[in-house]
Order: structure tokens, then sequence, then C-alpha cells
């Protein structure tokens, strides 16, 4: 029930030690802000790595193969090892049922590619139709690869939204004939976005196919990308990638007869394990955040039951004619308790909202690749409101339990 007089008397209290409140609210205050930013923070950290992983899907497997660096079986090293159209479809057909989306890439760096009297270096790609699943490619305008395309090799390509940005400004390119290397037509069928941004975005995919032709590849492939069908439990769609990467890995070693420690000749990328792991320390980050955190809400709220203490010292004749006058005990904890947890949840909020006011200040200009909008939810705070809370009662229960057990005739002998 609302008491005006004990609120007159946690002011009256406040205002003839204003600077011991202002230094024992300094401390609670710091705590808490101190958490608010570790914690907006981690969720910066989270969101970034997230972002990054979004960049292609999360449950990606790539294959690729370089040059030995170690002998094996009589071979000498320096090998290089060149996959072909008949190991993608040996592993795809292997393991088919353990897979979502595949493709078999064939790339080149630095094509340049030209419309009317604008050019540019691009990155050209050749691509079955599931590469569009597995880079997490947006269309924006017309339409990506098909299966026709590639069977009839066709001389059509798919632009990156920079690529169109570059080349054709505001003009629509579906249906527009771009020029390869300076000899070869190609028409525009769509326009894509990636989550990846700009560099994602500067790239052409064009058929398998038609890449292998245009380039004198033969049969020829640089790698090989798909995703792993998910299960409903992490846990196990994680160890399902695992056991499909090592599978494919000891393939592909046995298939070029590859020693078994050397990693840089057969190199087979799991993104799910990987985001396992990175999730697993993003965790173990938050937690060592909210713990040093909580460190110093905890110093701040000994402070507050040390100066709790020294009020009961001070109001202990005060408390004594109280119990005297036939004050319950409960009433004279509640009466320690009150003004503990008021210190505490006012220079708290003040803390949580500078805290949060800062993060809504530099959150535009704390974004890098592994850092993305550093803020705090609405849980988090009403998680910290609730822990200034139980604070504030921590900090005055115990001064409050000596004001109880003060006996009166004690209290009135007391100088």
């Amino acid at each position: 029930m609302f008491n005006i007089e004990r609120w007159q008397e946690i002011f009256d209290t406040i205002k003839k030690n204003k600077l011991r409140t202002f230094l024992t609210s300094l401390s609670v205050a710091s705590g808490i802000f101190i958490l608010v930013i570790l914690l907006g923070f981690s969720s910066g950290i989270e969101n970034g790595v997230r972002t990054q992983f979004e960049q292609d899907a999360t449950n990606r497997i790539q294959v690729s193969t370089r040059i030995t660096t170690k002998g094996f079986k009589g071979l000498n090293p320096g090998r290089r090892l060149q996959m072909t159209n008949k190991d993608y479809d040996n592993l795809t057909n292997k393991y088919a049922d353990n897979i979502e989306y595949k493709t078999s890439l064939y790339n080149t760096w630095g094509g340049q590619i030209n419309y009317k009297d604008k050019q540019g270096s691009y990155r050209i790609e050749g691509a079955f139709p599931d590469q569009q699943w597995i880079e997490n490619a947006t269309l924006s305008q017309g339409r990506f690869i098909t299966q026709s395309d590639i069977e009839e090799s066709r001389k059509v390509g798919v632009l990156g939204y920079q690529m169109k940005e570059d080349l054709f400004k505001d003009i629509d390119p579906i249906g527009k004939t771009i020029l390869l290397n300076n000899n070869i037509n190609f028409t525009v069928i769509g326009v894509y976005t990636d989550p990846g941004g700009t560099r994602e975005e500067s790239r052409l995919f064009i058929p398998m196919t038609t890449a292998q032709k245009v380039f004198n590849a033969g049969e020829n492939i640089n790698r090989i990308a798909l995703t792993v069908k998910m299960a409903d439990d992490f846990d196990e769609a994680v160890a399902l990638s695992a056991s499909l990467r090592d599978a494919i890995d000891q393939d592909l070693r046995t298939r070029f007869s590859v020693a078994p420690d050397d990693r840089i000749a057969v190199r087979v990328d799991d993104t799910l394990e990987e985001a396992q792991q990175i999730y697993s320390l993003i965790d173990t980050i938050r937690w060592v955040f909210w713990f040093i955190g909580i460190g110093t809400i905890i110093a701040g709220v000994v402070g507050v039951g040390n100066i709790m203490l020294i009020v009961v010292k001070e109001r202990t004749k005060e408390i004594g004619i109280r119990k005297a006058l036939g004050a319950l005990p409960s009433e004279i904890i509640w009466m320690v308790l009150h003004e503990s947890i008021f210190i505490t949840s006012i220079a708290g909020l003040i803390g949580l909202f500078a805290g949060v006011g800062l993060l809504q200040l530099i959150a535009p200009y704390a974004q890098t690749d592994f850092i993305n909008n550093p803020t705090v939810d609405f849980t988090t705070s009403i998680t910290t409101v609730i822990i200034l809370v139980f604070s504030g009662a921590l900090a005055g229960f115990i001064p409050a339990r000596r004001a109880a057990n003060i006996k009166p005739i004690d209290a009135l002998r007391d100088e």
C-alpha cells in the first residue's frame, strides 16, 4: 500500500546524504551501463556473423582440388588434381539421398564484359540451376539458368545487381546483348541480388556447359558445391553434414591417390559445422559478457548494502522507538528494503537508459564485417530490470534483518 510518510523519509534521507547517495547510485548505474553495452555488442557480433553466413546457404559443402604437397604411394608431390564432370556425377549420385541442391562450377576471374560503350572486368561463373539456392541469390528481374539452358548450351547470362548498375544504369537489361571477352555475345536473362553485397553481385552466371565450351575447359570443373538436407535437430544436421564431408573427402583422396594428411590437395569445407562452432563461440562470448556485467553489478550492490548498514546504524534509536511503539519486524524490514530497492532501481534504470541510448547513437557507426546493429532487445531489457529489483532487495536484506533484530531497550541506550 502506498505510504506517503515512508516516501518522505526516503527522500529526507537522500537529501541529508547527497554525496553518499550519488556515489552509491553511480556504482550501480555504471554496472548496469557496462552490462548493457557488453550485451549490445554481443548481439552485434551475433548479427554480424549471421550476416556473413547468410551470404551462402548455411548447410553448404564446397569441394575443390589443388596441387599435392606430399608424396603418396610412389607419386611425387606437385601433382595438379583436376576434377571433371564424371567426378561431379559420381559424387552427387552416390550421396543423392543426403543432398538438397547441387552444382559443379567453372569460373574465370577478370572476364571483360561490354555493353555498348560501357565495360568492366567481372568474375564469370558456369553453374547449374541449383546455384541460385546455394548462393542465396534472389532474382530482382527475369529468370535464372534452367535445365534447358544447360542441355542446349545457350549463350545466356544472369547479371549480379552491381553489374547491372555498372553497365545498364536505369536501362532494363533483360533481353539485351552483352559482349564477353570482345568476341562472344550473350543474352541477359536475369538480374540477381546477393546477401554478400557488391562483391558477390559482381558476377555473371552462365550455363555450366556453355562455360566449358567458351573457355575450352572440356570436361574440367573447378569446384563442386552442394547443400545437405537439413534435419529437424540442428546437432543431427551437423553430424550428417560432417559425415558427408568426410565421405566425399575420402572418395577424392582415393580417386587421386592423395596422402591422408595433405590438407591442401583436397579441400572439403563444411559451413554447417563452421556455423555451429561460431555460434558456440558467440554463446561463450555472451556468457562471458554476462559474467563481467553481473560482476560489476555485484560490486555496486555490495556498495549499496554497506550504505544501508550505515543507514541502519544511524537510525538505530529511531528503529528502537518504532519497535517500542508496536512496529512489527516485517515493517522494519520493508522500511529498509524500500529505500534500498528505490535507490538501486533508479540508479539502474539511469544506467539502462544511458546504455541503450549510447548503443542507438553508435550503432550506425559500428558496422563491420563481424559487428552489425549492436542493440539490446526487449527481452534483455526486461531481464535487466528484474536484475535491478532483485539486486536492490539483496542489497537491503542483510541490513533489514539486522534492523528487525534490534531490541528496543538496546536501541534506546545506543549513543
